[in-house]
């Protein structure tokens, strides 16, 4: 029976509103509302200290001690959970996945499971080596790959050049798979903004219809790895995956997500953007340690069904790797969860053919992470548009999304730069005080101790580096340490200060677009 495009029911209209300008009357105004939350909380943060700073120097500064202290205790905690999930990845990567799948019950011994994978491979203007790397990744991952089906996903405004990227591809790999096709994402779409979100949703809609219907395979049945053009599989990626479906409770009820590894081209990245590639892999390795705080990023899966009921990924965001894991729990009354796969996907590194622009583009690609504080003004929303979530969770997620991206913009700063205020401008009245020359030595102490955390993260990047290429010299290895000194400055850099642009455009209602980074293997 060929199922008809999914139509949300009534009750979740709501589901797909991105912005303000969606709505009108009084639920535009009180989305603005929720937009403008974040900004308010970080610049008020920011303000306040150096308000704080001119006319009541003391209070500033036992404010930063308390910031240095929560700083050092949060880095001690984070980093026991960066351990403990390096230590499960390491672990999950020695299985043998397929093996252990004929240990679950209802997997019949020397059987393969009923599951059929469909890849999602959405691309703009990256050049046809990097997604050939990923497709031969599928190719020669330990699965049977009659049970695998690639949907090559290009936009009809990256022009020919790339359609025929694409299409020489299905032609060279159409053999190795159940099947390889390509879809061409048309512009002007109603509803679409330019980007993944509205690629991939054209897409998958396009294999539902061309794949799935025709082969009659139930949407229960398909797994869809929603992965980046450049993410490259691990042999055990596909039985693994299975595993974590077939021995979740409910998988129609959750969303499956492994650790991306930015490590395509790590030995040809120059030191900042390898600092900036390994801090974004461990911050995803401590969220996977903390599942009630993990929401989907970057490369994932999902079962068909609930992706076709949920009505696919918006369109008309910037963040729908991770706001396709709130559409879910909204859609589904907050039945809905990420489940860890403690696996590796691996990625490109931020790589441009010149130091300034890899600068550049890191910084964009940031700016466009930190976007995801659009996220809050949209749990707020669905929040308040559904009561069947429990309130708890509503109360829990909301929560966890305001501290996190509030953090995320205002501590670094405070901890590297604004919180050392009251020193310059307290006047003599604070600086003859006792307090005035502790405050250095406290907060030394206690962001020192925090770096220490470092080591953690030094020991754990070299365990997980690719063999050196041989036209990589040796001295490498030691950069690979001694470049995490760089990460105060990175964070403020790379983090702080896109976050607060972030927040500022949503706070002002000037919208970001989509922006695609660019894919570059140049060794610099």
């Amino acid at each position: 029976m060929i199922n008809a495009p999914m139509q949300l029911p009534p009750e979740y209209s709501y589901l797909h509103v991105a912005r303000a300008t969606d709505l009108t009357g009084r639920e535009r105004v009180l989305f603005r509302a929720f937009e403008m939350l974040p900004g308010i909380l970080s610049f008020g943060t920011l303000a306040l200290l150096i308000v704080l700073s001119f006319l009541k120097p003391v209070w500033a500064a036992y404010l930063t001690i308390i910031f240095a202290a929560y700083w050092l205790f949060k880095t001690a905690y984070l980093s026991v959970h960066l351990r403990y999930n390096f230590k499960r990845m390491r672990h999950n990567m020695q299985v043998n996945w397929r093996e252990r799948l004929h240990d679950l019950p209802h997997v019949p011994a020397r059987a393969e499971p009923h599951l059929v994978h469909l890849v999602m491979l959405p691309f703009y203007d990256e050049p046809y080596e990097v997604l050939k790397e990923s497709i031969d990744a599928l190719a020669h991952a330990d699965w049977d790959t009659k049970k695998i089906a690639v949907v090559i996903a290009a936009e009809k405004r990256a022009g020919e050049v790339h359609h025929a990227t694409a299409r020489r591809l299905q032609e060279e790999y159409t053999h190795r798979f159940l099947e390889v096709l390509v879809t061409i994402h048309p512009d002007n779409l109603p509803g679409d903004i330019p980007g993944k979100g509205s690629n991939l949703s054209y897409a998958a809609e396009e294999a539902r219809k061309h794949i799935l219907d025709v082969r009659n395979i139930p949407y229960e049945h398909v797994v869809v790895s929603a992965f980046d053009s450049d993410t490259v599989v691990y042999p055990q990626y596909f039985a693994c995956l299975t595993w974590h479906v077939l021995s979740t409770e409910n998988p129609e009820r959750a969303s499956f997500q492994p650790v991306p590894l930015y490590h395509n081209n790590i030995w040809d990245a120059p030191l900042l953007s390898r600092v900036i590639a390994y801090s974004s892999s461990f911050w995803q390795m401590i969220q996977q340690e903390r599942p009630e705080k993990l929401a989907t990023f970057s490369s994932h899966a999902v079962i068909f069904k609930s992706l076709y009921e949920a009505g696919y990924w918006q369109r008309n965001v910037v963040s729908e790797d991770s706001r396709i894991f709130w559409n879910m729990f909204a859609r589904y009354d907050g039945d809905y969860q990420v489940v860890p796969m403690a696996y590796p996907v691996s990625m490109d590194a931020n790589v441009a053919p010149t130091f300034l622009g890899t600068v550049k583009n890191i910084y964009k690609q940031h700016r466009r992470w930190t976007y995801g504080a659009e996220n809050i003004a949209y749990i707020l929303w669905i929040s308040m548009k559904n009561p069947k979530i429990p309130l708890g969770k509503r109360v829990r997620a909301s929560l966890v999304q305001i501290e996190g991206f509030w953090s995320l913009a205002t501590h670094p700063i405070i901890l590297f730069s604004v919180g050392w205020l009251p020193l310059l401008v307290g006047g003599i009245a604070f600086n003859t005080t006792v307090l005035s020359h502790n405050l250095p030595l406290i907060a030394r102490s206690f962001l020192t101790l925090a770096m220490f955390g470092l080591i953690v993260s030094a020991a754990i990047c070299m365990y997980l580096l690719p063999e050196r290429p041989a036209h990589v010299p040796r001295y490498r290895h030691a950069l690979m340490v001694v470049q995490w000194i760089l990460v105060p400055f990175t964070m403020i850099i790379f983090s702080s200060i896109p976050g607060l642009e972030s927040q500022f455009r949503l706070m002002t209602g000037r919208y970001l677009g989509f922006w695609v980074t660019p894919k570059s293997r140049t060794s610099l």
